[in-house]
C-alpha cells in the first residue's frame, strides 16, 4: 500500500460519489451497456478474462479520452494511445491494443440501444487501426 493511500481523507460518501461519477462516465447507459461490452469482448477475445478485458478497455478509453483532447485528429489520438499503452503493458497487452481501441471508437457512437455491432464489424475497425499504426 502506498503512503498516498494512507493520507487520503475522503469520506465514504465522497468515495461512493466518485465511484458513481466514474461509472456514469464509463457506462452512461448503465448495466446494459456494460453487459454489451463484456459480451463483445467474449467474442473478440474469448481467452481473455472478462474482468481483465473490461479493465483494459476502460484504461484504453481513459487514455483515448485524454489524448483526443490534446490532439487535432482521431488518428493522432490513436497513435498517442498506442504510445501510452506501451507504458501500461500490465493493463493493456500489446497484441490486444487495437481490439480495445476499436471498441473504444465504437463506444463513442453508441446510444441507449447499446448496439456495438457484430464482432466481425469490430474486427474490420481493428484492421483499420492496425493500418494506421504501421
Amino acid at each position: 500500500m502506498s503512503l498516498g493511500g494512507l493520507l487520503q481523507w475522503k469520506s465514504k460518501e465522497q468515495i461512493e460519489e466518485e465511484a458513481a461519477k466514474y461509472e456514469k462516465w464509463a457506462f452512461p447507459f448503465g448495466e446494459e451497456q456494460r453487459e454489451a461490452v463484456t459480451s463483445l469482448f467474449s467474442e473478440l477475445l474469448p481467452k481473455e478474462n472478462s474482468k481483465i478485458a473490461l479493465i483494459s478497455f476502460l484504461t484504453c478509453k481513459e487514455l483515448y479520452d485524454k489524448s483526443v483532447k490534446k490532439t487535432e485528429s482521431q488518428d493522432e489520438a490513436i497513435r498517442h494511445v498506442a504510445k501510452q499503452a506501451s507504458k501500461n503493458r500490465n493493463l493493456i497487452r500489446k497484441h490486444h491494443l487495437t481490439t480495445y481501441l476499436a471498441v473504444v471508437l465504437v463506444d463513442l457512437d453508441v446510444d441507449e440501444q447499446c448496439d456495438y455491432g457484430s464482432a466481425d464489424e469490430v474486427r474490420e475497425r481493428v484492421a483499420e487501426i492496425e493500418a494506421k499504426l504501421v
